[in-house]
C-alpha cells in the first residue's frame, strides 16, 4: 500500500520564486560575486550578458557560430545537424536581448545556412526542409515589424535562399513561393 506523503513533507523544486526569495539577502558586492561566477561559468551566459548590455562589438556573433555549426555541420568531421540546437540560438538571444533587428538577422541567417548546406552537400531532409520553411516564415513576419529601410536587403537575402532551394524537392520552394507572394515580395 503506497502512503502519500502530507503535502509540507514533499519537497517542491526549487524555483524562480525560491531563488529570488534568497536574492534579496544579498548585497551588492554578493549579488556581483553570483553575477561573474555565472559569467565565469559558461559561454552561453557570457554571450547573454554581452548581449543584454551590448558589450563588444557583434553580440549577434556567438549566436550565428552556433546557427553555423548546428545548420552546416562539417561533414568529414562527423558532426551532425540539429535544428533544435540552432533554433536554441535564436530563442538564446531573444531572452538576451530580443531586438527585432538581430531577430530578423539571425532567422536570415538560419535560412541562409540551412539552404546552403543542403545545397552544397545535397542534403535531403524533410524535417530539416520543414524547419526551414518555417524559418523563413518567421523571418518574412520579423522583417515586415522593421523600419522600411531595413527591409529591403533582408528580402534580397530571403529571395536569395528561395533560389537556392529552388531544386531541393519536398515542396520547398512552391512553399516559400507562396509565402514571398502573401508577404508582397517580389521573387
Amino acid at each position: 500500500m503506497h502512503v502519500m506523503k502530507p503535502k509540507a513533507a514533499r519537497k517542491a523544486s526549487p524555483s524562480w520564486s525560491h531563488v529570488k526569495a534568497r536574492l534579496t539577502d544579498f548585497e551588492r558586492a554578493g549579488l556581483l560575486g553570483l553575477v561573474q561566477a555565472l559569467y565565469e561559468a559558461s559561454k552561453d551566459n557570457q554571450a547573454f550578458l554581452h548581449a543584454r548590455f551590448a558589450l563588444g562589438g557583434d553580440v549577434l556573433k556567438p549566436y550565428k557560430v552556433t546557427i553555423d555549426r548546428w545548420l552546416w555541420p562539417d561533414v568529414f568531421k562527423n558532426q551532425d545537424t540539429s535544428v533544435a540546437k540552432a533554433k536554441k540560438a535564436i530563442s538564446d538571444y531573444k531572452r538576451a536581448i530580443g531586438r527585432p533587428d538581430g531577430l530578423a538577422e539571425l532567422m536570415v541567417f538560419y535560412c541562409e545556412r540551412a539552404s546552403g548546406f543542403s545545397a552544397d552537400i545535397g542534403f535531403q531532409d524533410d524535417g530539416y526542409f520543414d524547419a526551414l520553411v518555417r524559418m523563413f516564415e518567421q523571418s518574412l513576419k520579423m522583417i515586415t515589424a522593421l523600419p522600411t529601410t531595413q527591409q529591403p536587403a533582408l528580402w534580397a537575402r530571403l529571395t536569395k535562399v528561395r533560389c537556392i532551394s529552388d531544386d531541393f524537392g519536398y515542396g520547398v520552394s512552391d512553399d516559400m513561393d507562396e509565402l514571398l507572394a502573401e508577404y508582397g515580395v517580389d521573387g
